[in-house]
């Protein structure tokens, strides 16, 4: 290989590496703490089912000092379940939960937010300090796809057992996490059956406008290199 054209490839990759190791990290919280990030996110959130007794709605809420405030919805049952409380109120997409089962919301930089459940028994939030009458309780759950696994195994005491899960920041920009909730039902059994989603957030585009950088410096320099041989 030329020289001069080996240099420009050593250059455009360095730099492309350059690049990436300057992108900023993304800072962000998902999980029984709250949520919020540092940059304006896209989060992909998708339906699994529910066993819930109750007809229940999920919606994303805008947390502003005391103040919650409900800015979207996910999804909302139509009904509390497939067939009464066969296979626990098990409800589904296309039955219970209506439409694509997939909806994507954009996380404003440095707002904070929480998943709110609300149904006839009142509104669960995913941040346990928010979650009143019983103060700070925990009524959501965060993992990856390890608790997925665990859940839909559709037995209370797998469920229950789902408790130790609580956040979510290694796994969202990576496979995603799941997000299952206790709506305080059935004595507040903490059962974390009763609605169940995915969430992926959507991978920083700096990686490719990196790689595309490089690439277009490299074809600079072949150009470069083209136009002196001609000259």
């Amino acid at each position: 290989m030329n020289t001069k054209l080996l240099s420009a490839i050593t250059a455009a990759t360095a730099a492309t590496a350059l690049l990436g190791l300057s992108a900023p990290a993304q800072a962000f919280s998902f999980g029984t703490g709250g949520i919020k990030f540092n940059e304006d996110t896209e989060v992909t959130f998708k339906f699994k089912e529910s066993h819930g007794a109750f007809t229940s709605s999920l919606g994303i809420y805008k947390v502003t000092d005391s103040a919650i405030t409900q800015v979207a919805s996910l999804f909302s049952e139509t009904k509390s379940s497939d067939n009464g409380g066969a296979d626990e109120w098990k409800g589904t997409l296309g039955n219970t939960v209506l439409g694509s089962g997939s909806v994507a919301f954009t996380f404003l930089a440095n707002k904070v937010y929480t998943l709110g459940l609300s149904s006839d028994n009142g509104t669960v939030y995913s941040t346990s300090s928010l979650n009143t009458g019983s103060e700070g309780s925990q009524q959501a759950v965060f993992g990856g796809p390890a608790l997925w696994d665990a859940l839909n195994r559709e037995t209370t005491n797998v469920f229950q057992a789902a408790g130790q899960f609580t956040d979510a920041t290694g796994s969202l920009f990576g496979g995603g996490t799941t997000i299952a909730f206790d709506d305080r039902g059935n004595g507040i059994d903490a059962d974390f059956q009763d609605f169940t989603v995915s969430a992926e957030a959507v991978p920083e585009p700096f990686t490719m406008t990196g790689l595309a950088l490089g690439f277009g410096g490299l074809v600079a320099a072949r150009r470069r290199r083209a136009n002196k041989t001609a000259s």
